[in-house]
């Protein structure tokens, strides 16, 4: 038999010592059974019922399931999971030495074991010798590919294996799906793996525990010393926890001590920092850290403490941490107890360069050297994904693999590798997912034969057309040089509309490779929605920028019409999410709105040429919180009868607008916003305003407008600046906070002029 794919999964070590090729089935039939131990525990049972059901499709032949003790010596076997024929045919190999996960696949005689280390290693050798022996291919929860041969042949084989990283997991939506998530070799928190498919790791907490377990609105009222002293006042919103505190301490202890007997299963709590800022700042906290020379001393220093008082009651359980933002430099001094988990996160990288040799990585490289000396048990957070909108390329393939030996030189023994888990629509989530999945299992596999063995196998003939796309998409980004963060507003700083043709030109060859194939030519043109985003993308800021692409015309019509189209492909593949917990259903929302016809132009622009102004409509901002802290409204007073409407009870800057980066030889810039306000007091402060520097981290201008300045019923304009345009500054506005007094903040516009045409 020989799979039309390449077999790039695992080398495995053929041993010629136990014999030739052996047949296993020919025609319909074959002398083989499946053997389990009398007491097979329920993985075996279910990785030998997976041998049979997958034996049976290629063949077509009957390989009946027989407890050992009914199997008769000269009967061949495939021998699963642990027994005594099954130790005897090993040649000492002992399989409580694996280590977790590890495999054994040997041919002895005839026989062939398929064993390991309980509870999943039986069933990985199995999986691993259907997929790499006998060329299975699992691409989906719901796709594959299973050769079909009149005669089964296999070589003598001799493979001894254990996975580097032991916590494996492939944050993506259809890899939850067991038993797609087994068949991967996945084992992290969010794959729903049942027992019988030998179960997974179970995380108490997942993350960001300070307040789920103590929460302020529990405590604070009686104890505020227990929370983060910042300028020299406790605070119970947007704060941590006063790590130095022992009564603090003491009740966390007796809390997280609660939760676990509720979970006896589970063999890891977290503990660890809220996602946001604001440590204590209070004299002891203070001190650790300026004596740790990192905040993640007195962070570790508390952690040690806890995880000490639960060794006592529960001596085999993990105590994990994160290393995050501020607290990603180790300490000077404090060392990790040995039940003591750190899991670095790299967040702030860039994701077009390699961590170990990027120069755009230093930073984090410095971290994880510093860490792999100090940290017993090291696990990553690594991001693979655009969290700003999933449906955009993404062009990170190359580094996947580089960056996964990285983190097991340095002696990680954990990863969890966070992609798309919402979406099903994003830049080839089953590509991504599969191909993780199979480099944390094998980091030394080729990733780029990885890549191309899935290429052929889901999409056939377009496999070719798709990888040049790739390519074309990889090579743009790393010539342009740019910092590929996992939080991308969109794809011009690193896709040129030169490259966007030729990308859009390879990808209708893919496509016309399986046009005679409907289920290819699906999956083909499902994979084409992230590049189609782009192109509204790139219509979109035409329009805002006043090039040709105007209502009316037929480039503008053909805009709106492909609006359309890429919204019904979106649903119609049941998109799910378009970014973290945003639903599709507000992204189809935006884009639409995206492609209304546009108020008239500004009256302070009339007369100027339009290389002086950009107006930005409320269609084109970003928004934040939508349909809580803002959303779009119908408004009659509006240029263009729409505009953006923030409720007053909250002060974020839920209404942004990102300025163009061509837009920074021309300045400076003069700011001009137009908002009115819903209020029921004639005075104090309406709304708060300003530009941002994202990139410095520093205000540009800030202004707070009172009520008093906002009567009446129509729009004011607030002016802000000048102000000189770079990569990273954008325009906010947000409410004051003052629910029952100021009822709305609304935004209809925001223009920007050139100074120097100002001063004419």
């Amino acid at each position: 038999m020989a799979p039309t794919w390449s077999i790039a999964l695992m080398g495995i070590t053929m041993a010629a010592a136990f014999g030739a090729e052996e047949e296993i089935a020919r025609n319909g039939a074959t002398p083989y059974v499946i053997a389990v131990s009398d007491q097979a525990t329920a993985p075996e049972r279910t990785a030998a019922e997976e041998l049979r059901t997958f034996l049976g499709r290629m063949t077509g032949a009957e390989f009946p399931i027989m407890q050992e003790s009914n199997v008769d010596a000269a009967t061949p076997c495939f021998l699963v999971g642990s027994s005594d024929r099954s130790q005897a045919a090993l040649s000492g190999v002992d399989l409580s030495a694996l280590g977790p996960d590890g495999i054994v696949m040997q041919t002895t005689g005839r026989d062939v074991v398929l064993s390991g280390s309980p509870p999943r290693g039986p069933l990985y050798a199995v999986y691993t010798f259907l997929e790499d022996i006998c060329g299975c291919r699992w691409w989906t929860s719901t796709e594959s590919s299973i050769p079909t041969t009149p005669v089964l042949t296999i070589p003598a084989l001799h493979r001894v294996y254990t996975p580097a990283l032991r916590y494996r997991e492939a944050f993506y939506r259809d890899a939850f799906n067991s038993p797609f998530a087994a068949r991967l070799k996945l084992n992290g928190h969010f794959e729903r793996i049942p027992p019988e498919y030998g179960g997974h790791y179970r995380i108490i907490g997942w993350c960001h525990t300070f307040f789920q377990f103590l929460p302020p609105k529990t405590y604070f009222a009686a104890h505020p010393e227990w929370y983060s002293e910042i300028d020299g006042k406790r605070r119970a919103g947007h704060s941590q926890l006063c790590l130095t505190n022992p009564e603090m301490r003491a009740e966390f202890v007796r809390v997280v001590r609660e939760r676990i007997r509720q979970h006896p299963d589970a063999g890891i709590l977290s503990v660890s920092q809220n996602d946001w800022g604001g440590r204590c700042q209070c004299p002891a906290c203070r001190a650790l850290e300026e004596r740790e020379g990192s905040p993640s001393g007195p962070l570790l220093y508390f952690v040690n403490a806890v995880a000490a008082e639960l060794e006592k009651e529960f001596p085999d359980l993990l105590v994990e941490t994160l290393a995050y933002q501020y607290t990603r430099k180790p300490p000077k001094t404090i060392r990790p107890r040995h039940n003591v988990v750190v899991r670095l996160c790299s967040i702030e990288c860039s994701y077009a360069q390699p961590l170990e040799t990027g120069k755009q990585n230093r930073s984090f490289r410095n971290d994880i050297n510093a860490w792999s000396a100090v940290a017993p048990k090291l696990y990553i957070w690594n991001y693979v994904t655009n969290f700003h909108n999933y449906i955009l390329p993404h062009p990170n393939l190359r580094v996947l693999g580089p960056n996964i030996r990285t983190f097991v030189q340095h002696h990680a023994i954990g990863l969890f590798e966070q992609g798309d888990a919402g979406c099903a629509v994003g830049d080839f989530v089953r590509l991504r997912a599969w191909l993780l999945a199979h480099l944390m299992w094998n980091p030394d596999a080729d990733e780029s034969a990885l890549i191309d063995t899935f290429l052929a196998g889901y999409y056939g003939p377009a496999a070719p057309y798709l990888r040049r796309y790739l390519d074309t998409l990889h090579d743009a980004a790393e010539a342009s040089g740019v910092y590929l963060r996992c939080y991308m507003e969109d794809t011009s700083k690193w896709l040129s509309p030169k490259v966007l043709r030729q990308a859009e030109g390879i990808y209708d060859q893919a496509l016309a490779a399986v046009a005679d194939d409907p289920a290819l030519w699906r999956r083909v043109r499902r994979e084409r929605l992230p590049l189609d985003h782009v192109r509204l993308q790139q219509w979109s800021r035409d329009h805002t920028a006043g090039g040709s692409d105007k209502p009316g015309s037929s480039d503008w019509d053909k805009a709106c019409k492909a609006c359309e189209d890429f919204i019904a492909l979106c649903k119609e593949h049941h998109a799910g999410s378009y970014r973290e917990g945003h639903p599709f259903a507000e992204f189809e929302t935006r884009l639409r709105n995206r492609f209304r016809p546009p108020g008239p132009p500004p009256k302070r622009c009339a007369g100027l040429p339009p290389s002086d102004w950009r107006d930005f409509q409320d269609n084109t901002f970003t928004l934040f919180g939508f349909g809580k802290l803002s959303r779009y409204v119908d408004d009659p007073q509006a240029s263009d009868g729409k505009a953006v409407l923030m409720p007053g009870n909250h002060f974020e800057w839920a209404v942004q607008c990102p300025l163009r980066d061509d837009m920074a030889a021309a300045g400076p810039w003069r700011v001009f916003v137009s908002v009115r306000c819903t209020a029921t007091v004639p005075e104090g402060p309406a709304l708060s305003l300003g530009v941002y520097d994202a990139k410095a981290g520093k205000d540009l201008a800030r202004k707070t407008i009172p009520v008093s300045a906002l009567r009446g019923d129509g729009y004011h304009t607030i002016e802000l600046g000048p102000i000189a345009v770079r990569d990273g500054v954008y325009v906010w506005v947000a409410p004051p906070k003052r629910p029952g007094k100021v009822r709305s903040v609304q935004v209809d516009r925001i223009t920007l002029i050139r100074e120097a045409a100002l001063q004419r």
